[in-house]
């Protein structure tokens, strides 16, 4: 296989499934080596099988293409040195992480225990910071060493991280963790030749297809899988962890179906500015009227109104 991707070696977390499965396919159909790694749980977590991960590999293998298949828990900070070592092992170089493994266990605030608080922000947050720690590591490495790096990580975050969805507090908080974290990691490791962005996809996986939204009508249904296919966010993906690239680091990019957008972040709107500490008493008449002035919070469309 040959393409925008060829010869590189990617990794990409939760590839058994949906989204991280497209991921996989389009990275080899471009050419990459590819580690694809899926604990093979339920959605919510539960459960391990080496079933979805070897399955990917076998259809890339099929294809033509060159992976093998890692189950390592890469919320695990040794598991996930162990899947970075693994990629290095197996092909020689590691050049793109995409992280994308997932789970959900969505509840309303007030009903959600700490232990469904603790398992999303583990798997999300924890599970983009230590796979993102060793490769940066390897990568700082060979920087060090004097060998050029086109080092390449990919985050994902969510609609729910960066606009907010009901029943989310904690899948939408370590989404925009993420979200964060990907700017900050962009700022910290450009000077050893690494990339950093995010996507915020919206898409019709395992994890979505039963969330409020989508049609109950079988005609209405089958469009909505087309339009939102996990394979039309795989494109982006595959670019950005391309070698032409290496000028865009540290955004976060909205995707669905066929829209790309750019996520413009938080930035300071409407100021006011008494030149001295203000009393309590004071602001119930400047926030209001500061508030009214600021542009609305975007909704899950990315939409302000």
């Amino acid at each position: 296989m040959s393409g925008i991707c060829e010869g590189r070696v990617v990794i990409v977390t939760g590839a058994g499934n949906g989204i991280g499965r497209a991921h996989a396919l389009a990275f080899a159909a471009e050419g990459a080596k590819v580690v694809v790694n899926d604990l093979g749980g339920a959605r919510d977590g539960t459960g391990a099988s080496a079933g979805p991960a070897e399955a990917v590999v076998a259809e890339i293998v099929a294809a033509g293409g060159e992976a093998v298949a890692n189950t390592s828990d890469i919320s695990d900070f040794a598991g996930a040195k162990a899947l970075i070592d693994q990629a290095i092992e197996t092909f020689g170089r590691l050049d793109v992480l995409v992280n994308n493994a997932g789970i959900l266990r969505d509840r309303m605030l007030t009903n959600m225990s700490e232990a469904e608080w603790d398992a999303v922000i583990k798997v999300h947050l924890k599970g983009t910071f230590a796979p993102a720690h060793h490769a940066a590591a390897y990568w700082r490495g060979l920087a060090k060493a004097g060998e050029e790096v086109t080092g390449r990580i990919i985050n994902t975050s969510s609609p729910s991280g960066i606009f907010g969805n009901i029943g989310q507090t904690n899948y939408g908080a370590a989404k925009a963790g993420i979200a964060g974290f990907t700017i900050i990691a962009a700022q910290e490791l450009g000077r050893y030749g690494v990339t950093v962005n995010a996507i915020a996809p919206t898409a019709l996986t395992r994890l979505t297809e039963d969330l409020a939204g989508f049609a109950d009508d079988a005609e209405a249904a089958a469009k909505i899988a087309e339009q939102l296919a996990p394979e039309h966010i795989s494109p982006l993906v595959v670019w950005l962890g391309s070698t032409a690239s290496a000028d865009v680091t540290g955004r976060v990019f909205s995707v669905t179906g066929s829209s790309i957008s750019v996520a413009e972040g938080w930035s300071n709107g409407p100021t006011v500015d008494k030149g001295a500490r203000w009393s309590p008493a004071e602001l119930t008449d400047v926030i209001p009227d500061l508030v009214a002035k600021a542009a609305g919070n975007a909704d899950m469309s990315g939409t302000r109104h």
